[in-house]
């Protein structure tokens, strides 16, 4: 009886050929959840946490229990034109430090791609920066912007230029040099995800294109950017998302100054929460940020996409 019932049950317990394909497995979550708690732990957590600070007064060393204020915090926010004239720094800087730091990256990784002798050596060495701590690129680039030994002075002395410059210190050369910073320390992550793009994009479509008569500006229009758009838009989209959100880099080299030339959003919030105590206030200062950048993002993501799908119909 046994041997007739055993099979009949298992056969009960397994899915028919006709079972929906779309029904969840609850045993998946299992596996799931030892990469999905932290994310709620670390992540997630501290944003909900931050968003409802940013509605009550907290302060540190505040005797006083914490009230709930309401949007009082982001109405002060709307008149506060400091803190909008360091989001304007902070646009100028995202947009300042990711497009000189996608134009070089393509140029690198076009030149990386290359057979060339020694390929090895030059892609271990392009990405270098990448493997600095901020606090490092930013301490080394002080001693290289350096009004009296720098070595951007001494050069600029040896060539007859003058020299003596106090980059990090004047009112307008402070926020165009920790540009430059910026792009050289982001600008091996934007080359090797340029370059992996640039390997996968089949080799017989340039030789075809080649056969056919196509030059190399040609071949770069119709082959070779059309496979690396997709990598372009989420490198470029991220880029915006780091440099708008940097902290240390500029922190380091500069700590906002002179007289807030440099003082990036993050830096403005940072102030206001540790040097002021003013949790409430600095919360909600992050809140705008995520919000306004996020509206930034999605419009440009749409009108990229937009023109790809336009010019994908005009293709075909």
């Amino acid at each position: 009886m046994t041997l007739v019932t055993e099979p009949r049950r298992a056969a009960r317990r397994a899915p028919g050929p006709d079972a929906p394909r779309g029904t969840p497995d609850h045993g998946a979550w299992f596996l799931v959840l030892p990469a999905l708690i932290p994310i709620l732990v670390l992540s997630v957590g501290p944003l909900l946490y931050g968003v409802l600070l940013a509605f009550t007064d907290a302060q540190s060393g505040r005797t006083e229990p914490t009230r709930w204020t309401g949007t009082l915090n982001f109405q002060d926010l709307l008149h506060d034109t400091l803190f909008w004239e360091s989001f304007r720094i902070g646009l100028v800087w995202a947009v300042g430090v990711s497009v000189p730091q996608f134009l070089l990256a393509l140029g690198l990784a076009l030149l990386l791609n290359q057979n060339l002798r020694m390929r090895w050596l030059a892609r271990a060495l392009a990405i270098i920066p990448w493997a600095m701590p901020e606090v490092v690129v930013g301490i080394m680039w002080r001693l290289v912007y350096n009004a009296d030994a720098g070595i951007l002075n001494e050069t600029l002395r040896d060539l007859g230029l003058g020299g003596g410059h106090d980059w990090l210190s004047g009112l307008g050369t402070a926020l165009p040099a920790v540009v430059v910073v910026g792009v050289w320390a982001g600008m091996p992550q934007t080359t090797v995800a340029l370059l992996a793009g640039l390997q996968n994009t089949p080799r017989e479509l340039h030789e075809a294109a080649a056969v056919d008569g196509a030059g190399a500006w040609r071949r770069f229009r119709t082959v070779t950017w059309p496979a690396l758009r997709p990598v372009a838009l989420a490198i470029t989209a991220l880029n915006l998302i780091w440099n708008f959100n940097s902290f240390a880099l500029v922190y380091v080299l500069t700590n906002g100054g002179p007289g807030g030339r440099t003082r990036l959003p993050m830096l403005f919030a940072y102030e206001e929460a540790f040097r002021y105590g003013q949790f409430g206030y600095a919360a909600a200062m992050g809140c705008v940020m995520v919000a306004v950048i996020s509206i930034l993002l999605a419009v440009f993501l749409v009108g990229r996409l937009r023109g790809d799908d336009s010019e994908g119909g005009d293709e075909a």
